[in-house]
């Protein structure tokens, strides 16, 4: 008997990889090559070379005892080290090797951050649509995520929403550009506007919000620049994961990084650490951390997925979908064509084609389409796309 309240959130919960694993037995059944799985974000495209390179130089030269055995919870000096020195050199920061935490991804680095901010029933407040499993992140250490709702139009934060979401009882604001899963990038506007908000509303309620700035996506950007957080706020905490930017989503590795001005830092960082360890992550893996000291400014060859994109957002709107331009990630937002987008992805289904519903991401009405597939497979989606688009208006045109 699993505890009720690990049941509730099952019991709610819209899981995108039950979906992906659907495709899967629809593949066996119809052939892959009939089915269009857009459901989950696993990097379709192949990581740069020094990424395998590097490992297996490491593992050729370096003591085995050495590398496999116990770092510092936090992480090697010399990894931390050149982190720092290289998001200095490229955002023009002041990071120190003691304000780089090593994890294992994004995803724990922000349940380190909810376990050493979080007391019983504090908030923490997002931008919607958001990653489904925010919610889950804040209230397994018994928080309460608050949404902000984006303008639906433009999906850049809405400030009034936002303001109205803060309380004397909001810890973090959690922030993610580029989005999944809309795939917008955040403007210097929206930006400017949001962390003058949290100047003021800092400032009134007498204690630290910090601005988590979750950025696993920062890498996969066409043709506009993603603002660096710090350069607004001094009180931003950077989140950041490898999987996307170098295609290594299995490997699980990313950091935490915090300027010297971020309030209460030092208490930040023994609550952090402790946290790794309590939570039972102990350290980030050990041969993942070393190859950062050679690939930690690579990337994915980005262009391949501005193509798919382009395939499917041009194809979407030319049969009539209502489709929101993304100008980061690998996700494109669209407009469910009935109110229940639950059901509509069951009705897509129909045609071989697999999405996630806006629902699991506080998002209803619309759909997310992970684009991280071949260009191919964008390309022979979209008749399956245009039937789904035609029945459905024979179905108005019914009634």
């Amino acid at each position: 008997m699993i505890a009720k309240r690990l049941r509730k959130s099952l019991d709610a919960a819209i899981c995108i990889r039950d979906i992906f694993e659907e495709g899967k037995k629809m593949a066996a059944v119809y052939g892959s090559e009939n089915i269009f799985n857009f459901t989950i974000g696993n990097p379709s495209v192949e990581p740069p070379a020094v990424v395998n390179e590097s490992m297996i130089e490491i593992l050729k030269e370096e003591n085995s005892l050495s590398l496999h055995g116990y770092p510092a919870n936090v992480g090697y000096p010399q990894v931390r080290a050149h982190i720092a020195n290289y998001l200095n050199e490229t955002f023009g920061c002041s990071y120190d090797e003691d304000g780089i935490i090593m994890t294992v991804g994004a995803a724990s680095a922000i349940a380190m951050i909810a376990n050493t901010l979080l007391d019983q029933g504090d908030e923490v407040v997002t931008f919607a649509p958001y990653f489904w499993e925010y919610k889950s992140y804040v209230e397994s250490f018994y928080g309460k995520l608050v949404p902000a709702y984006c303008n639906m139009e433009t999906l850049q934060p809405d400030p009034e929403t936002f303001e109205a979401a803060l309380t004397p009882r909001t810890r973090f604001v959690l922030i993610n550009t580029p989005n999944n899963p809309t795939g917008a990038v955040y403007t210097d506007a929206s930006i400017r506007a949001v962390t003058d908000i949290l100047k003021k509303k800092q400032e009134e309620f007498g204690h630290p919000i910090y601005l988590v700035s979750d950025e696993p996506y920062r890498k996969l950007a066409y043709d506009i620049e993603v603002p660096y957080l710090t350069h607004y706020y001094p009180n931003t905490i950077v989140v950041y994961s490898y999987s996307k930017a170098l295609s290594i989503p299995g490997e699980r590795i990313g950091y935490i990084a915090m300027e010297p001005c971020v309030q209460d830092m030092r208490d930040l960082y023994a609550g952090l650490t402790a946290s790794m360890r309590y939570l039972g992550i102990v350290n980030a893996p050990t041969l993942q951390q070393k190859m950062l000291l050679k690939c930690v400014d690579a990337s994915v060859d980005i262009s391949i997925y501005k193509k798919t994109r382009d395939i499917l957002y041009d194809g979407l709107r030319e049969i009539g979908y209502t489709c929101i331009h993304p100008d980061g990630a690998f996700y494109l937002f669209v407009k469910a064509l009935e109110d229940d987008d639950a059901v509509f992805c069951e009705a897509a289904k129909q045609e071989k084609i697999l999405m996630a519903p806006g629902t699991a991401f506080y998002g209803p009405g619309w759909v997310r389409i992970s684009y991280c597939v071949p260009d191919e497979v964008a390309s022979r989606s979209l008749p399956a796309f245009r039937r789904l688009y035609e029945r459905y208006q024979g179905r108005s045109e019914d009634n």
